[in-house]
């Protein structure tokens, strides 16, 4: 009976998720990631399983070199930064991915952040618990203009919240113009969205290329008065390039769900500087979008283990 690891922390054994991969003939085994784990934790989770639906594991090579048995990973959610997806083809190691399965909640959230962000929710509300009065001037939406930086499921599923809030919306995205069909949406290079956007929001992959995208260069590109927002990956923002931009005038501010190091260790710059919010990387944990990755997960590691994988990342680099 193969074996099927689970570290997602919100499935349960004897859950929909458990009765649904029991039934199909696999023998679930649970480990949930609250915290990184270090390589020799996860190779000996990792031991005598067959498959692993899994959370954002740090599967390096050199700890899936050493799962001899494993034949399918699965993501629960869009990104696989942490996955070595070379290194698993390699292997002969199929890897999925769950593509916009949580964009409606990740949009969602961007929008909270846009208006807690222009609103200066956080700062008042933190005001008040410290005995304080603010009264600080906000800004509306409306009438501004939105940078998207990408344009994958969940950039897609934020412009039409935006547009209901009277933004104007640019994006800068690698996507074929063929398939930029949506009029709503004025696409432009990335160096005219920093100039012309009062609110920039990151929704673009982790690769080599956009590692360090936003820097000392290009947050002199954009105005004094903009925010920055990301609910993407933290390694695309330099994170000490933001904090030097922030205290010097160059942008307002930004509003950050994820960072570099997660949690935000303690000595970070990131938690001194007036106009920096960081938030726990909870942009796309609804209880829906939750329920809807543990359903798909589960339906597509079933698949791939009978090698009909729908949703494959790594058959670009040799998967066997």
């Amino acid at each position: 009976m193969p074996r099927v690891l689970i570290t997602a922390d919100y499935l349960r054994a004897g859950d929909e998720v458990d009765r649904f991969l029991r039934n199909a003939g696999l023998e679930t085994v649970y480990s949930p990631m609250v915290c990184r784990r270090d390589p020799e934790q996860l190779v000996a989770a990792l031991d005598g399983i067959d498959a692993a639906l899994v959370a954002n594991e740090p599967l390096t090579a050199d700890v899936l070199a050493r799962a001899p048995k494993l034949r399918v990973i699965v993501r629960t959610g869009v990104g696989y930064d942490s996955i070595d997806v070379a290194a698993a083809a390699r292997l002969g190691i199929s890897v999925s991915n769950l593509p916009g399965i949580n964009a409606n909640a990740v949009a969602e959230y961007t929008l909270g952040l846009l208006l807690a962000g222009a609103r200066r929710l956080v700062q008042s509300a933190s005001g008040v618990a410290q005995g304080k009065w603010p009264r600080e001037d906000g800004h509306e939406l409306r009438g501004s203009t939105l940078g998207l930086i990408g344009y994958g499921a969940s950039a897609r599923a934020v412009v039409p919240l935006a547009r209901a809030f009277g933004l104007r919306v640019v994006c800068t995205t690698s996507v074929p113009a063929r398939l930029r069909s949506d009029p709503e949406v004025r696409f432009v290079e990335l160096p005219e969205l920093l100039a012309v956007a009062d609110y920039v929001s990151v929704h673009t992959s982790l690769t080599e290329r956009t590692r360090g995208l936003l820097g000392e260069v290009e947050f002199k590109q954009m105005k004094p008065t903009a925010l920055l927002v990301n609910t993407a990956r933290g390694p695309i923002v330099d994170e000490d390039a933001l904090v030097a931009a922030v205290r010097t005038g160059e942008i307002a501010g930004a509003a950050l769900d994820v960072v570099g190091t997660e949690p935000l260790p303690p000595g970070s710059p990131l938690r001194t500087v007036d106009g920096i919010v960081v938030y726990s990387h909870m942009a796309g944990q609804t209880a829906e979008a939750r329920a809807a990755a543990g359903r798909e997960g589960a339906a597509e590691l079933v698949a791939a283990l009978e090698g009909r994988a729908r949703f494959v990342v790594n058959a670009e680099h040799g998967e066997k």
